[in-house]
């Protein structure tokens, strides 16, 4: 099954001194070709950490996109292959040197598309991959953050504002022990709207394209550049630059994960693989002939690799661990 380098990338981003190690693979076994030996090493260096895998695979892509690149460009090539052949001919320093500068010019613009560990670092509260956490503010109101979640906040005289910049959370707000002076309604700013709740419990979400808007108890009204909507309890939205529309019902429980669990409904297999991606390190996928199988059930996120390992019991399929971080489900043969 061809592997999804674009998911792994987008997972994470292994730190420069791996790419480094990586290119420094790849060179050793493109002057050593054919070396068993080697390349069980080479492995077993992979398979040590999901930061080794990622950064293989970082290198690995990069490569192949510098020459795809370079062949656009009349002559390039040449100037490619002299500096491949160059790099073969020369010691293991000199053509690591030369090689991974080329390399890791690609991968610094890679590394920069990639803010997740930045906004983790700043941002005034964040979390993990794989962590939840639970925060009660000064005013009353309590987040709850999911997975790899980063808020930063902006509590002052003039306004209590929320800003969500990555991941989801689930706000809780107007209880008895919570201000409700109108001078400083609470707000909650994300990349495409404004929400402001009343007396509500509600999960905002930010996919790559789009955030959703789903309203457990009370009233939010959502503010999107000139469309203002008020979503009340049950009803859930998806906001972009361009619409606030009604949210299609969804085959699992978007809040369960506050309890660490994953509550799904005749769900595909291939989304629910994506659901329990984002809370482990790595890559997990399945092959396409496995994706639309469907699976119900209550399944506990505190480890994921029990809960991949319930599969296999109730689906026609078997785990295939290419390294610990590198997961695929196959049908079984």
């Amino acid at each position: 099954m061809p592997v999804d380098n674009a998911s792994l990338a987008r997972r994470a981003a292994p730190r420069q001194d791996v790419v480094k190690q990586a290119i420094h693979w790849l060179l050793r076994l493109r002057n050593n070709h054919g070396n068993s030996r080697l390349n069980r090493q080479c492995e077993q260096w992979r398979a040590e950490h999901y930061e080794h895998e990622l950064a293989w695979q970082r290198v690995q892509s990069l490569q192949a996109e510098l020459s795809n690149n370079l062949r656009a460009v009349p002559g390039a090539q040449v100037a490619f292959n002299t500096l491949e052949n160059s790099a073969q001919g020369l010691g293991r320093r000199q053509a690591l040197k030369l090689l991974s500068g080329a390399l890791l010019m690609g991968s610094a613009a890679w590394l920069a598309k990639d803010t997740s560990a930045w906004q983790q670092w700043s941002a005034d509260y964040a979390t993990a991959t794989g962590e939840r956490r639970g925060i009660q503010l000064p005013d009353g109101t309590r987040i709850e953050l999911n997975t790899a979640s980063a808020v930063d906040l902006a509590y002052t005289a003039q306004q209590r504002l929320i800003k969500l910049t990555r991941g989801e959370i689930i706000v809780t707000c107007g209880g008895a022990d919570e201000e409700t002076s109108s001078d400083r309604p609470l707000q909650i700013h994300s990349r495409h709207a404004v929400y402001e709740p009343q007396n509500a419990r509600f999960i905002l979400r930010q996919d790559s394209d789009c955030m959703r808007l789903s309203v457990t108890s009370g009233r939010v009204a959502i503010r999107s550049g000139d469309t203002s909507i008020e979503a009340i309890a049950g009803q859930s939205y998806l906001i972009d630059h361009y619409q606030v529309r009604r949210a299609p019902p969804l085959d699992m429980d978007l809040g369960a994960w506050a309890d660490g669990l994953i509550v799904t409904r005749n769900m595909r297999l291939g989304d629910f693989l994506r659901e329990v991606g984002r809370y482990r390190q790595g890559f997990l996928n399945c092959a396409s002939d496995v994706a639309d199988l469907r699976l119900s059930g209550v399944f506990r996120l505190e480890d994921t690799d029990k809960l991949l390992a319930i599969l296999p019991q109730t689906l026609p399929v078997q785990l295939r661990y290419r390294t610990r971080w590198w997961v695929t489900l196959e049908r079984v043969s």
